[in-house]
């Protein structure tokens, strides 16, 4: 906790493929049709398939977990909100930034945003996490 700045920020990217969604689809359970039928997919807003929202939230958890603040990091609260749709082959990116320490109790609040390649924002959030006592 000490070692963390207000300001301090750490990023994950990934390019989403099929096969992503796919296995995301069968460890959810989540078959959305928009998801994993392209002919379905073509007659929504979107005009063809759309990777799982959470799928691309998760990418915050992974900088959480793995760096910021990093292994032993307990996942207490996330807000997101879901501004534009991932496709797939998009390369998302999920930034997190320390916005609040809360000492006394442990705690960190980050604020959340994954931007595909072209720099539009596709998710935006808040996570509260409880960082590792020792790093």
């Amino acid at each position: 906790m000490e070692q963390i700045k207000i300001g301090q920020s750490a990023s994950f990217g990934k390019t989403i493929t099929e096969t992503d969604v796919y296995m995301f689809a069968g460890i959810t359970g989540d078959q959305n049709p928009a998801h994993v039928n392209e002919e379905y997919a073509k007659g929504t807003m979107f005009k063809g398939r759309i990777a799982h929202g959470m799928l691309g939230a998760s990418l915050i958890s992974a900088v959480l977990a793995m760096q910021l603040p990093g292994p032993g990091t307990i996942y207490l609260k996330q807000d997101v909100k879901f501004l534009a749709p991932v496709r797939f082959g998009d390369t998302i990116t999920a930034t997190c930034t320390v916005k609040e320490k809360i000492a006394e109790k442990n705690r960190l609040v980050l604020d959340c945003a994954v931007v595909n390649q072209d720099g539009v924002k596709v998710i935006v959030g808040e996570a509260t996490v409880m960082p590792p006592a020792n790093k």
